[in-house]
Order: C-alpha cells, then structure tokens, then sequence
C-alpha cells in the first residue's frame, strides 16, 4: 500500500524545483553581455580599419586616376620597295631585332646595272658634245674672220672694177667722137665698145662676188651665234645637256641603290609579307620594324577622370607581361583630339533619335623612359594598367 505524503515531505521536495532554473537565467545574461562585447570590438576594429584605409587613400592614393584601358603604341615604320623587281634575296625574319640600315631585302640588280651604263654612256657622249660645241664656236669664229677677208677683197675688186668700167666708158666716149669725123676706124670704135661692155659686167661680177662674201659672213656669224647659245654662260660640267644626261646618271646608280631595301630604324621585324623570287611594285608592303625603344602608351580614362591630367604629370605603370614586379614611369604628353568613338569608322550617334549617353574616353598619350624600356622591352599592343598623379 502507497504510504501518504506529508506535508513537509512535499515541500521538502518542491524546493529544488525553485531554486533550479536560477543557473541558466545567469548564464544567458552573462552570453548576452559578451555578445555584445564582441559587437562592440568588432564594430570598432571596422571603424578603425575603415578610417584608415579612408586616411591611407587619402594621403596616398589622393590625386590619383587609374585605368587598365591603355595599351602600347609605337610609330611602326613600313618597309616598302622604290622601285620594280624580283626579289632575290630575303635576309631577316619575324622577331628579328635589326638596326637603322640593315639589309633586309635585295632585288635582282640586273636591269638597274644596265640602265647605270646606258646612262654612264650618254654622260660621257653629251660631255664630248658639248666639247664639240665650244670647238665648233673657234671654228665658226674663224670662218667668219674669213669670210670677212673675202668681203674685203670683193669690195677692192668692185672698186678695180668700177675704175676700168670708168676708164673704158671715157675711151668708149672719146672713139665714138673722132669716130664722127672719121679720125678712127670703125673697128677700132667696136673694140671700144666691147671694152666698154666688158668693163659694165665685170663691175656687175664684182659686185655679185661681193654681196656673196656678205652674205657668206653673215651666215657663218648666226651659226656662231646658234652654237654659242649652247655653250654661252656655263662650264662643260654646268651645260644643260651634260647636267640633263647627269641627273639620268644619278637616277641610274639611285635605282641600283634602291635594289638593296634597308631598315629605316631600329627595331623589331613584324608582318613580314616577301618570298624570294615574288615580283614587286613600288610601294607594295614587304615587312614592317616596330621601334619598340620608341614605343609609348596610349591611356583611355573616362571623361569624368580628365578634369586634373594635365601635360607632365607623372605617371607609373603596369605591364600584364611583367606584372606587378616592374614597374614603368612615364610623363603625360597630351591628351587627344576627341573621344575614340569621335574617330570611329561608324559613329556612335543614331540618326533614329534614339539616344543613350555613354560615358566616352579620350586617349591621353604617355611617354616611357627609354632606359627602362631598354630593360625590360615591350611590345606594341599590350595591356597596361595606368595611374596618374595629378597632385603635381
């Protein structure tokens, strides 16, 4: 049979069941109390590593615009033919460094040797003819001197001439006369007249001989003068014909020169487009030399970022090919023109009057120290990541 509790019994044993749950109500408080320690320490180490990197950026990092839209450029030059041919020589390859006249290409000679001979030749002839102008004008001068002489004695033999035709008119006058009277014979006063008559034609001979000599001299004197128009005012050398027939001997040996196509500056070899045995035109592309210690890097920041890059500012940079382990300095040169979509081949504008503003980015150009670029050389193309300091 169950025994009856008492009283006291009852009490005696609700009194645990009182005092029990007093433990876990302390150990709330006290998690709670340390929960909110641990907020509180974490919201200040926020604080503090927040107001650092705040006071970090702006000591440090103030003043700075970045992008990692830039990429190298360099004035890359073509190597282009001056003249036609046959390719008969090819003496480099891709990715080969050269320097400033370096051969590269040569072309067959063979046609530009002959043209420099022909040209050689008609030098030389024209040289001897012009020689033979200023022999011709001492020959021309002397036959004039002669032709002068002639005159000159044509004009004494008119005068002997005229004098006999005088002498035989008066002894004509004077046979006729006593012919009248009967005094001569009419034979002696045909001779006379025929005297007379003979003396008339040889004035007339004379005369002829003497307007000949004239002329003679005249013509001798304009081919002098003909001849010394060609000669007049100039050396053998400075002759025209001579300086003419020259230039084609200059234009000749250049020619030969052009066969051998050199580097125009030093550089790296890229697109290299010559087979030996390919006919060329003048001005086809064989090759392009990228000047790489000339490179530089073209910066495309926003337009938002622009407001303080000024030309000279100082910049660092990056390189993807070295990473974060080499560093660049550079100067801003300047900046372009107008946006890149500006320049665009197919304007960014919608002619349907449908328009969305873009932020748009202006190249600015930043030059590279060469000491730097000598050691550690770029290429042209690569990325680059960009920091301007505009406090300066």
């Amino acid at each position: 049979m169950n025994k009856p509790v008492t009283r006291d019994e009852l009490a005696s044993a609700q009194e645990p069941l009182e005092d029990a749950p007093a433990a876990p109500v302390d150990d709330r408080a006290a998690a709670g109390a340390r929960r909110r320690k641990g907020f509180l320490a974490l919201a200040l180490a926020v604080a503090v590593i927040g107001g650092g990197w705040l006071g970090y950026n702006w000591f440090f990092n103030h003043g700075i615009v970045e992008t990692d839209n830039a990429y190298v450029g360099a004035d890359v030059a073509a190597v282009t033919p001056l003249v036609t041919g046959t390719v008969a020589q090819v003496l480099v390859s891709d990715a080969q460094p050269v320097k400033a006249g370096q051969i590269l290409v040569i072309l067959d000679q063979t046609d530009a040797q002959l043209a420099l001979a022909e040209a050689e030749a008609a030098f030389n002839q024209a040289q001897r003819r012009v020689r033979g102008y200023r022999a011709t004008d001492r020959q021309l001068t002397a036959q004039i001197a002669m032709r002068g002489a002639e005159a000159g004695r044509a004009s004494a033999e008119t005068a002997s001439a005229s004098a006999a035709l005088e002498r035989a008119r008066i002894d004509f006058e004077r046979r006729e006369a006593l012919a009248a009277t009967g005094a001569i014979s009419g034979e002696e006063l045909s001779s006379a007249r025929a005297a007379y008559q003979q003396a008339r034609a040889g004035v007339a001979a004379a005369q002829a001989a003497q307007s000949q000599a004239l002329a003679a001299q005249t013509a001798a004197a304009g081919q002098r003068d003909a001849n010394q128009a060609m000669i007049a005012g100039a050396a053998i050398d400075d002759n025209p014909e001579v300086a003419a027939a020259r230039a084609r001997l200059e234009r000749a040996r250049l020619d030969l020169a052009r066969t051998v196509i050199r580097a125009p500056v030093d550089g790296v070899i890229a697109r290299r487009q010559v087979q030996v045995g390919q006919r060329v035109q003048t001005g086809a592309a064989l090759m392009s030399v990228v000047p790489i210690q000339q490179a530089w890097v073209d910066a495309n920041f926003k337009e938002g970022e622009l407001a303080a890059v000024r030309p000279g500012q100082k910049v660092e940079l990056e390189a993807d090919l070295y990473g974060g382990s080499v560093t660049f300095h550079g100067t801003v040169e300047g900046l372009a023109g107008g946006t890149g979509s500006a320049f665009a081949l197919i304007p960014a504008q919608n002619a349907t009057g449908n328009w969305i503003k873009v932020v748009q980015r202006v190249p600015v150009r930043i030059r590279l120290d060469p000491a730097e670029l000598k050691q550690h050389p770029l290429r042209v193309g690569l990325s680059m990541v960009v920091r301007v300091n505009t406090r300066g």
